[in-house]
């Protein structure tokens, strides 16, 4: 009997109050190990773009297809939020994010061991799902360790941490393949999920109990009531749907395809990419920061950055021949603003909602993100592709196309209320 309060003990793990950590545990014992696995789900959600000439070679897959199973990753996040926000605000960021971690582990050995589209597609859903608290369970923990007022910038290296991530999805997975397979790559992976799973178990603290709300649909309606959630997610939802819904696969085949370049350039161009994420992620809780100090809210910074984003989409309905390199690299430097909804909701919900909080926003994103990666394949496969099997730049001018007008409501929306007299401030709903 007596070792069952150890055993409790270790699956608990070491209680300290937030705020009473030095900067150096925060950093060794919270950020750190929970970035890993944010490092890792990034990974794994963008390895499909350097991936997909063997996946398709494997497999045998069409756009659609292609489109399906990556986008499968997305619905199976979807899938996951609540649940996962749930647990996360019951059971703590900790132990859920170890458990996951395991279970995301399993999927990426499916994968690896998969045969056709079929067994690939339920394997990558399942890994979907491992990886779908990776995010969620920083953003909690962060928050319980970190001051508000640092929260932006400190969630902008989680953002970046997640763009390195991405950016080793590219040019490094590249390099890799030129000495073992594929599959080998998924293998490796899977041992590093494990391995970070352990490392949070056994690094990350945990807070005193606390009151927690039990779950019912007054507590998501709460949520999706707030007032800054509703401003945010109005503004920033659709943008971000569509960064993570294209950045994941279709710039490196728009550059294929339309740019005409090859491989060995397009995973240098990816990577030249996700590592702007790094540098974006940073620079926009810098700017967030800076912008409140002189009396500027954060959503206004979101405003600015998202017409921006927009205007680049625009280059790619125009084609714009004179830098296709600089197009793609613009993508997902100016995307990076999208990641600032999660600074928004985090800094306005009280404790006891922050996992739900953040879930709740993540569930929307992963289901658009899912929508807009195959609904992307699904209006580039309307045209017939070349002898190459390179489908035509109109294919992708009429899918961006149709990106660009669904986040026009969004801006416009955003900017009649900022030019109503009626509207309060964001700050004073926080």
């Amino acid at each position: 009997m007596k070792s069952l309060p150890r055993a409790h003990a270790a699956w608990s793990g070491r209680q300290h109050v937030p705020g009473q950590l030095s900067g150096l545990a925060v950093l060794c014992l919270v950020f750190l190990p929970y970035a890993l696995g944010h490092y890792l789900s990034c990974l794994l959600r963008t390895v499909n773009a350097v991936l997909a000439p063997q996946l398709v070679s494997a497999a045998g897959l069409t756009p659609g297809d292609l489109g399906l199973l990556t986008s499968a990753y997305f619905f199976a996040f979807a899938l996951a939020q609540l649940p996962v926000g749930i647990a996360l605000d019951r059971y703590g960021p900790r132990l859920v994010q170890f458990l996951m971690l395991l279970l995301a582990a399993l999927g990426t050995l499916a994968f690896a061991g998969s045969g056709d589209f079929v067994q690939m597609l339920c394997a990558r859903t399942l890994m979907g799902l491992g990886l779908a608290g990776c995010f969620m369970a920083a953003v909690k923990a962060i928050s319980t360790w970190i001051s508000p007022a640092r929260l932006p910038s400190v969630q902008g290296y989680l953002i970046a941490a997640g763009g390195l991530g991405a950016a080793s999805s590219t040019l490094p997975v590249r390099l890799f393949l030129q000495h073992a397979d594929w599959r080998w790559l998924f293998i490796l992976l899977a041992a590093a999920c494990v391995i970070v799973g352990f490392l949070i178990l056994l690094l990350a603290p945990t807070p005193p109990a606390t009151p927690r709300k039990p779950f019912n649909l007054g507590v998501l309606a709460e949520v999706y009531r707030h007032p800054a959630f509703r401003e945010t997610a109005a503004l920033v939802l659709v943008p971000h749907t569509v960064f993570f819904g294209i950045q994941g696969l279709w710039i490196g085949r728009w550059l294929t395809d339309v740019g005409r370049l090859p491989e060995h350039s397009v995973a240098w161009l990816l990577y030249l990419g996700m590592a702007a994420v790094i540098f974006g992620a940073i620079a926009v809780g810098m700017v967030t920061e800076w912008a409140a100090k002189r009396g500027a809210d954060a959503i206004t910074v979101a405003g600015v950055g998202v017409a921006l984003f927009v205007v680049v989409q625009c280059g790619f309905v125009m084609s714009y021949r004179p830098s296709f390199a600089l197009l793609a690299v613009l993508f997902t430097l100016v995307g990076t603003i999208t990641g600032i909804e999660y600074t928004i909701v985090a800094q306005a919900m009280p404790p006891a909602l922050t996992g739900r909080a953040s879930t709740c926003l993540n569930l929307l994103i992963f289901t658009g993100a899912f929508i807009v990666q195959a609904g992307f394949g699904q209006i580039v496969g309307l045209w017939t592709p070349d002898a190459a099997q390179h489908y035509p730049a109109a294919a992708y001018q009429a899918a961006f196309l149709v990106l660009v007008l669904v986040q026009l409501p969004g801006i416009a929306w955003f900017v009649w209320r900022r030019r109503s007299p009626a509207r309060k401030p964001v700050e004073s709903l926080l």
